[in-house]
């Protein structure tokens, strides 16, 4: 999903979502056999990321497949670098706390075109260390 996902409040139509609604996890996303596909807890791993190889930390907490919780930590020695990892990780939560970690992929975000793809790669390494 890109973080410029359409976040409308207009009325949306019979079954779909606004922004403000959260879908019910029983009826709108496909259950599993077993229930979730990922073990609740925290983890961490690092995104690399560009041509001269970037980096940033990830930490996600899961809870039934549903992110709570995501820091960023900028690892950025050059300071516009750094000003753009900074950027992302404060923005980062409010497009990704409250959504199933399977649904995210997070696209340009707070002027920061490569950071997310550092972002993506870490939520695939968490992704195999969560798995059931």
């Amino acid at each position: 999903m890109a973080a410029s996902a359409a976040l409308s409040s207009c009325a949306s139509p019979a079954g779909q979502l606004t922004a403000n609604e959260v879908p019910d996890q029983a009826t709108d996303t496909p259950a599993s056999p077993g229930g979730p596909d990922y073990v609740d807890g925290q983890y961490s791993a690092e995104g690399q990321y560009g041509g001269l190889p970037s980096s940033i930390g990830v930490t996600v907490t899961l809870a039934a497949d549903i992110v709570t919780d995501v820091s960023v930590t900028p690892h950025a020695t050059d300071p516009t670098s750094l000003d753009l990892q900074k950027r992302f990780a404060a923005a980062v939560p409010s497009v990704v706390v409250g959504r199933d970690l399977d649904e995210i992929n997070v696209d340009r975000l707070a002027g920061s075109s490569g950071t997310p793809q550092g972002f993506n790669a870490a939520l695939e390494r968490i992704k195999a260390q969560a798995n059931r």
